[in-house]
């Protein structure tokens, strides 16, 4: 149906364009502390005066926003969320919700010509504002409120205006679920360094199955080389190549003794509170690993070099490969440059996938991301515990197994009765013995990426999506890893450019953010929506609509006898569409 036939009821063509009656208070969901009875009063939301904007503000209207399992965090922890630190709650409450599609309703006289009422937008949660973090449903009011005042930190933000525009034919459900599905695409668009940080630090270290013929290559353009190189234990023609290239090229040169609790302080204090940009590890073991990986800064590459000295697995900090952008990366040649190559980041066409943990919502996100891809894998396997969550995923993408019956197919698989070495080596057995070109963890367990490794194949990309906190450790078999030639890598969140990303593949209909609905309420219910979110109740998102206040929690798949007419305009297996959103906001909207 097209946008105007769509949208022709008068209700809801005045309630697109912005042109409803702004009422003089409207509802909103405080957190006035940890747990969820500080969630709003007597367990309701409560009215606050509706404001009018200032000569910078802009008054918008909340449309629809997606429960994400990060609120949940905030409201397990309260002030002690690493983003609410130093914040009194109970004087100020944190309002959640940073999955959003808004509608711009007024305009502050110095942004006339700007913006105008009507304009649909989704939010780029991750605000910065003169260098300080002012996420969206964090320190800034979120989306479990119908209205909300928008300035300067949102539309003057350090990269710019934090309001991505969206298309009128777009749903709001749709557009709310560009953040969460910006962060699923945006974990396999990343761009890794492959040299060393022009202007960085760098630390090489001798460990003891270090080689006496190591060579530097060129891990560094030419114009671009490090303000500092750091050697530890370094001799021979490695420390003399060295000598002259720091001479040549101008870089700062620091000889330290052999590697040892002694020397990482003096390293540390020469390369200063950032910490080091790159490690080169010559010939480590696991223990001389574990002594310099938390020295490495945000965005480090550490890069193994021979895996001839361990013997035993190492105590990797996998929380900080995910939060930290850490890059693991190595060579078995004796050519230092040569673990300095691109890192290939997207599903390998053609190849073995895994997503383990893969039946909740951001897992059934990467599976539908796998089938919608143009050159995808020809085989996904998706894992979980429980086999009625993952049997979901066959039914909610029947259509898009159909379509690529084949040429890809997707397995489904529970563990059972099987140990979990046996789990593995039947996955690895499903690939013919080859093992995985790529694995997506979606679980936070260490265990689980720690065994992950040891079924990727030959130049496997270890995907760790599920965020455990910085400080836990997983223990990996770096031999494996250097010499498989193995890569990890870890996002958390999105950026401007990954959203821009998904809104147009989104409106182009490459991937549709609709199928990740399960369940939907009006803002009145956004609490039983976190619990259920909390207990894993929908096997899909919840998408709450804040301008309608009574609409009860409810599975898509219910909407049967509660509203037959939108019930009636679901689409296959009971998924949620643009059409079913309009029939739903025509009878409902007050």
């Amino acid at each position: 149906m097209s946008h105007d036939k769509l949208y022709a009821d008068p209700k809801l063509a005045a309630y697109q364009q912005g042109k409803t009656a702004i009422p003089p208070k409207y509802w909103l969901w405080p957190l006035y502390g940890a747990e969820l009875e500080n969630l709003g009063l007597n367990g309701k939301p409560i009215q606050v005066d509706t404001p009018s904007p200032g000569p910078d503000e802009l008054l918008v209207r909340h449309d629809a926003v997606g429960l994400c399992f990060s609120d949940t965090k905030i409201i397990k922890a309260g002030e002690t969320h690493p983003r609410l630190i130093g914040r009194n709650m109970k004087a100020n409450p944190v309002v959640l919700g940073h999955e959003v599609a808004l509608t711009v309703i007024q305009v502050g006289k110095n942004l006339v010509g700007k913006f105008k009422p009507g304009e649909r937008f989704v939010v780029q949660a991750d605000i910065y504002y003169k260098g300080v973090g002012l996420a969206y449903g964090y320190a800034l009011q979120g989306g479990l409120s119908q209205y909300n005042l928008v300035g300067k930190e949102i539309l003057e933000g350090d990269e710019g205006c934090y309001l991505l525009p969206v298309q009128p034919e777009t749903g709001y459900a749709q557009a709310a679920l560009t953040e969460p599905w910006a962060c699923i695409t945006a974990a396999y668009d990343v761009i890794y360094r492959v040299g060393w940080k022009p202007g960085g630090v760098v630390l090489i270290v001798a460990g003891p199955g270090a080689l006496a013929d190591y060579e530097l290559g060129t891990p560094y353009g030419g114009g671009q080389p490090p303000a500092q190189a750091i050697t530890m234990g370094l001799t021979g023609k490695l420390l003399a190549e060295l000598r002259r290239r720091a001479k040549a090229d101008g870089f700062k040169l620091i000889e330290l003794a052999a590697p040892s609790e002694a020397t990482l302080a003096e390293a540390k204090a020469a390369a200063g509170p950032e910490g080091l940009d790159d490690v080169v590890f010559l010939g480590a073991d696991s223990a001389l690993y574990e002594l310099l990986e938390p020295a490495a800064a945000k965005g480090a590459v550490l890069n193994l070099v021979g895996a001839q000295a361990f013997s035993a697995p190492a105590q990797v900090d996998v929380g900080r490969l995910h939060y930290d952008h850490l890059s693991l990366v190595s060579t078995n040649e004796p050519l230092i440059a040569s673990a300095y190559t691109p890192i290939r980041t997207e599903l390998r066409p053609g190849g073995y996938a895994a997503f383990l943990g893969a039946a909740g919502p951001m897992g059934q996100m990467h599976v539908q991301r796998a089938l919608q891809a143009r050159e995808g894998p020809k085989l996904l396997i998706a894992t979980d515990l429980v086999p009625e969550r993952l049997a979901v995923l066959e039914t909610k993408f029947a259509q898009l197994i159909e379509a690529k019956r084949g040429i890809m197919e997707l397995s489904c698989r529970t563990p059972g009765t099987m140990s979990a070495a046996e789990f593995n080596a039947s996955l690895v057995a499903a690939t013919g013995g080859a093992g995985f070109d790529d694995i997506v963890v979606l679980v936070p367990s260490p265990g689980l990426i720690a065994s992950a490794t040891g079924m990727l194949a030959k130049d496997g990309l270890l995907v760790i999506f599920a965020g455990l906190n910085r400080g836990v450790r997983a223990a990996i078999d770096l031999r494996l890893v250097v010499n498989k030639g193995l890569r990890f890598t870890g996002t958390s969140g999105s950026a401007i450019r990954d959203m821009l990303n998904m809104l147009s593949a989104a409106e182009s209909g490459v991937l549709d953010p609709n199928l990740s609905v399960a369940a939907i309420a009006g803002l009145g219910d956004a609490k039983k929506g976190i619990e259920g979110v909390m207990h894993q109740t929908f096997a899909g998102k919840i998408v709450v609509y804040p301008q309608i206040l009574d609409f009860p929690l409810t599975a898509l798949e219910d909407l049967e006898d509660i509203l037959p007419k939108v019930y009636a305009k679901l689409g296959p297996h009971h998924s949620w569409t643009v059409e079913a959103e309009a029939e739903f906001l025509k009878e409902l909207l007050p």
